[in-house]
């Protein structure tokens, strides 16, 4: 059994919730917030998916990123910061925010997905071991400890998406 089997089952899990959340989801529904203090679909998904395009590249393969790499931030319309994430913006900056077509925001998230697979694939019971340092904080902590703090991240995220998948169109995400 690999070192990561619980990690992949609920990162899979997650997926396959935020696949069936978005199918069919057009780019009006996505990029609707519900009010003034909420995201979009649209959002949380390019949000997901910058901070495990983060963590995987800049802080454990120590390569630039896709956003950069495969030029996804062009594709967006957006700088190639590669510390850009949605980390602490107002709600001003996400009002003002403009999605890319939905096929663009699909194409980045099968991109990530794909490229968390394969790492996590690869990983051993020495890698999730091995300390490291993401800033902001000062502290090192695991390898593992980050991948889980990172794989409940993007659980609620995909939670978040499915749940506004329901409240605009009904429950597309719900398990047949």
């Amino acid at each position: 059994m690999p070192v990561t089997d619980g990690i992949v089952t609920a990162l899979e899990r997650n997926w396959d919730m935020v696949d069936r959340a978005l199918q069919g989801m057009d780019h009006e529904t996505m990029a609707r917030r519900p009010n003034d203090s909420s995201n979009s679909v649209s959002w949380i998904l390019w949000h997901m998916n910058r901070v495990w395009d983060a963590l995987l590249n800049t802080w454990l393969l120590e390569t630039p990123q896709l956003w950069i790499r495969e030029g996804w931030h062009e594709k967006y319309g957006m700088p190639d910061d590669p510390d850009e994430r949605g980390v602490g913006w107002t709600a001003d900056q996400v009002a003002n925010w403009n999605p890319p077509p939905v096929e663009v925001q699909l194409g980045y998230y099968e991109a990530v997905k794909a490229q968390a697979s394969q790492y996590l694939a690869s990983v051993t019971q020495d890698d999730l071991e091995k300390p490291i340092v993401i800033p902001p904080f000062t502290e090192p902590r695991s390898v593992g400890s980050a991948i889980g703090q990172r794989t409940w991240d993007n659980v609620a995220h995909g939670g978040q998406i499915a749940y506004l998948r329901g409240y605009y169109q009904g429950m597309g995400w719900y398990p047949r």
